[in-house]
């Protein structure tokens, strides 16, 4: 699930992508791949880092047959003669890590994770109630969904376990602050919350390039979620926080290489529209509840009007989740618990 947010002022310095299973070299050493998902946003751009002995790989598409075939041309063609040399995957997320486990054993190459994204794949790898779990169900149900409407959105989760091939048992992890030398470049490792926990991203401050992972993006926002192992949590407080250091990271005219859409060149400006964009929705849900307590079921329409479809309203929902959690955390909302439902109010 993604909002689109504002446009970009600046020019885009590559208004056409790549197609699929073709390349762009967008710097000195990168190249540009992209790979199809399944999804109402089709396609994740997966990046290629050149160094002594091959290229580096940043992510991997989605854990499918298409997705392998699309690499299979790429390794036959662009990359003929070459090798993979190492792996790295910004976080845990199926369309970012789906292929590692493939790539990993295929290539014999280590895996470079944060070791919270690393733990989370292992865990949604192997645990299958992490998924379909009744917590999952109760999480649905005490915000308000019918039971048939929770068992709809709660079993389209499996589908998750059909779109990863698994992860090595070690990685190199990477850690905020830390460097990782690839091709002569130091790129330093910058982890950022809210779309996923422990997201990595990595900046080359000499050449002004940043491989923004999924947390800064050209039109479109990311999902920011509370999962139904973390009801409680703030995700949103934890996206904008990340995104409010970023600009302290990084250089306002950087290029900026995302995991999906096209790449762009004034991430300053694209993380201020983020930031507003999102305390726009928390103004329109606060208002919204002005007239009376709602739960978080009833709300989810007022931000995601059109999702009907039971995968994307799971997402939908849980982005819904985090306004209203973050609202709460903020003293704006308060939740009350009626005969085991929760719902929102004014204070």
């Amino acid at each position: 699930m993604a909002d689109r947010v504002g446009l970009q002022a600046a020019p885009l310095p590559f208004a056409v992508a790549p197609e699929f299973g073709d390349a762009i070299e967008v710097a000195d050493g990168i190249l540009w791949l992209r790979l199809p998902l399944p999804y109402q946003l089709d396609h994740v751009n997966i990046y290629l880092l050149r160094e002594s002995g091959g290229w580096a790989v940043v992510d991997t598409g989605i854990g499918d047959e298409r997705s392998r075939q699309i690499w299979e041309a790429v390794l036959g063609g662009i990359l003929k003669g070459s090798r993979l040399t190492r792996l790295v995957v910004t976080h845990h997320h199926p369309d970012h890590m789906g292929l590692a486990g493939w790539l990993a054993e295929r290539f014999d190459i280590p895996l470079h994770m944060t070791v919270t994204e690393f733990l989370f794949g292992k865990y949604y790898s192997v645990a299958r109630s992490a998924i379909g779990g009744q917590f999952q169900f109760d999480h649905y149900a005490r915000h308000g969904a019918s039971r048939q409407q929770a068992q709809r959105v709660v079993e389209r989760g499996h589908a998750y376990l059909e779109c990863i091939t698994g992860l090595p048992d070690t990685i190199q992890s990477l850690e905020a602050g830390g460097n990782l030398i690839i091709g002569g470049r130091r790129w330093q490792v910058l982890t950022g919350g809210g779309h996923s926990p422990a997201q990595a991203m990595l900046y080359c401050h000499e050449d002004r390039i940043f491989l923004a992972a999924d947390q800064v993006i050209e039109r479109i926002s990311p999902n920011v979620s509370v999962l139904a192992m973390e009801p409680v949590s703030n995700p949103l407080g934890a996206f904008i926080g990340s995104l409010q250091e970023l600009t302290r990271q990084i250089a306002p005219d950087a290029l900026t290489l995302s995991g999906h859409r096209l790449p762009f060149m004034d991430p300053h400006r694209r993380i201020a529209e983020l930031i507003a964009h999102h305390a726009e929705r928390c103004d329109l849900l606060e208002q919204y509840l002005s007239a009376g307590a709602r739960t978080v079921h009833d709300l989810t329409p007022v931000l995601f009007p059109r999702v009907k479809e039971p995968h994307q309203l799971s997402f939908a929902f849980s982005e819904t989740l985090a306004h209203i959690n973050h609202l709460i955390a903020a003293e704006r909302l308060t939740a009350e618990d009626r005969d085991g439902i929760l719902w929102m109010r004014r204070p």
